[in-house]
């Protein structure tokens, strides 16, 4: 399997399967002298983790990280920071004689490689996410100007947070699943990063978060409403939302995500039911991961801090 690796100057490579031994990350070239503790990667790490609570899947992992690399009494070095997360309460008996299951990446991967983990889904499992959160956490300390927040706006079409509980048991009751849309703001950004043509931070930032398990669309600003405005309307300064011609302004970026439902409709095994709850802390990591690897890029391009 190839191309496992995200960024140009500030990358992750990510590693490991839902039912493997454990999971983790590689991020390189982290610049050096900056304060990194597993404590700092742990508290967004238990932002997304599973069996917090009964709206998200059963399965208990407590997701604690190791930092093996890439740090002395305290700081990151310039060198590779390996992070690994055991895999605690993997399961794979679970699945050991299922079907491909449609929805999932089960048919597709075996097809491309004539091979396959089935073990929940293996590589391409939600679990993968983790690591790019943890990487995100590292990706925050390059950029402790910009502030980035995410938070669920929809579940299963409903914006009012005092129903979602209700649509949680109803769907879980009926053996069902939600999608759901996740809305993040980055503040603080300045203006300047992003390249005019082949690497705009809007494209990028759209890129990054397509590659989230489960997502199925992304807009940023006014998205998909300003193909219904009048051009006197999208005129306006904020439609843009922070980025204009691929490049940022300085004004706050925000971007909408919708997930998909689950796939595992009443399948054996240990789901989400919405799948988007735990997504919000996976948005805001790959947010980070992008303006960090743009800061780099600006700074090496143009100088400055």
């Amino acid at each position: 399997m190839s191309i496992n690796r995200f960024g140009h100057l500030l990358t992750m490579t990510t590693w490991g399967e839902s039912h493997g031994p454990a999971i983790g990350a590689v991020i390189d070239g982290c610049p050096p002298g900056l304060e990194l503790t597993e404590q700092w990667i742990q508290k967004w790490l238990d932002l997304r983790r599973p069996g917090a609570s009964a709206q998200v899947s059963a399965r208990q992992e407590p997701d604690h990280v190791r930092i093996l690399s890439g740090t002395y009494e305290g700081k990151t070095t310039g060198t590779p920071i390996s992070l690994m997360i055991d895999n605690v309460d993997a399961r794979p008996g679970d699945y050991a004689d299922l079907p491909p299951r449609p929805g999932h990446a089960d048919q597709a991967y075996e097809s491309k490689y004539g091979i396959r983990d089935p073990r929940g889904g293996g590589r391409a499992s939600a679990r993968e996410t983790a690591a790019r959160v943890a990487a995100g956490a590292i990706a925050r300390l390059v950029i402790p100007e910009v502030t980035i927040e995410a938070r669920l706006r929809e579940m299963g079409g409903e914006g009012d947070p005092g129903r979602w509980d209700t649509l949680i048991d109803e769907a879980k009751a009926a053996g069902d699943s939600l999608g759901g849309i996740v809305e993040c703001t980055a503040a603080g950004v300045p203006a300047g990063w992003g390249a005019p043509v082949y690497a705009k931070l809007d494209a990028e930032l759209a890129a990054a978060c397509m590659g989230i398990n489960a997502v199925k669309g992304v807009e940023i600003g006014e998205g998909f409403a300003a193909g219904r405005m009048k051009g006197s309307e999208n005129a306006e300064g904020m439609r843009a939302s922070g980025i204009d011609g691929g490049i940022s302004t300085g004004k706050p970026i925000v971007l909408r995500v919708a997930f998909k439902p689950t796939s595992s409709i009443g399948i054996k095994g240990r789901h989400d039911p919405c799948v988007a709850i735990r997504g919000a802390p996976v948005v805001e990591a790959m947010m980070a991961l992008v303006l960090a690897d743009h800061k780099l890029l600006h700074r090496g391009q143009c100088g400055g801090q």
